[in-house]
């Protein structure tokens, strides 16, 4: 039986990438302007469009994915004889896991004898797009969707996310993060470190002035906490702030020669909660997610 993997907007892997992929896609929703778009990673609703309007004051916000759209998704593709594969979206700040689990048991209930397998990465952004671009890595290498579940399971742990934001304030705003803790992003210059750990949860663990050296900050973690650089494929997602990102990418590559480095905008659902300039560094490491 052929495997396809099912990939939601929050991973934001490049537009290009999906598009040449064998991968199926599914959208949480923005709501923006007075409308409600769906995630397409970027197709619909420009990201440069959207942190423009952000840095004007406009305060979009956001819902998961229901059981419905999950319904109508899996049965498009298991109708075609396939297995379904997704790897999703941290159910530790989104609901959309769920909806997942919901749409799986509904379509159970109709087709008994489909497979749909799921599994909850408590990653997001760009740590979840690696997640799932090694996934689709190994089924072109001719793995079993039974495969990337076990794999999943034994490396979702060991992805790091490591981010800056301009401020806590959208973090705070969109309940990801406490009024307490989003106090110091009204402070001048200071850029705040956010780690999510192995729970999927946001951890303000360090407050740097200076948006070079949280920069900086960023670039000492991956020396720190990673391993086999000569193979590694590094995950680097940006609001709308490109010149930092690719900065942020040819000291990477300078200093530690990793294999490759995936670029993209973070999407308009995720944008919504960190806000313009947020910059983010994502890598699997030996040394797991908690923070040491």
């Amino acid at each position: 039986m052929e495997t396809v993997l099912l990939i939601d907007s929050s991973c934001d892997l490049p537009l290009e990438f999906i598009e040449k992929s064998n991968i199926e896609t599914i959208g949480l929703m923005c709501h923006f302007k007075g409308n409600e778009y769906e995630d397409d990673f970027g197709k619909t609703l420009k990201y440069e469009e959207f942190y423009n309007a952000m840095r004007s004051g406009e305060k979009p916000s956001t819902s998961q994915i229901n059981s419905y759209r999950f319904h109508e998704k899996f049965k498009e593709i298991i109708e075609k004889g396939k297995e379904v594969v997704y790897l999703a979206f941290d159910s530790a700040i989104s609901g959309t896991f769920d909806s997942a689990q919901i749409a799986k048991m509904q379509i159970l209930d109709e087709y008994p004898n489909v497979s749909i397998k799921i599994f909850d990465t408590k990653c997001a952004s760009i740590g979840e797009g690696l997640v799932n671009y090694y996934a689709w890595r190994a089924l072109e290498d001719g793995k079993t969707g039974e495969d990337i579940i076990n794999w999943a399971k034994e490396n979702c742990n060991n992805m790091n996310h490591w981010f800056m934001v301009e401020s806590l304030f959208h973090l705070k705003r969109g309940g990801r993060l406490s009024m307490s803790k989003a106090v110091v992003g009204t402070l001048l210059s200071i850029k705040p470190i956010i780690f999510m750990d192995e729970n999927g949860e946001l951890i303000n663990v360090v407050n740097i002035r200076g948006r070079k050296k949280a920069i900086r900050f960023l670039v000492d973690k991956l020396k720190e906490r990673g391993n086999d650089f000569e193979n590694m494929v590094v995950g680097i997602s940006h609001g709308d702030c490109l010149t930092d990102a690719e900065y942020l990418r040819d000291i990477i590559k300078d200093e530690l020669k990793v294999k490759e480095v995936i670029i993209n905008h973070v999407g308009p659902v995720i944008g919504s909660h960190v806000g313009p300039g947020m910059l983010s560094l994502c890598f699997f490491s030996n040394k797991g997610r908690k923070i040491i």
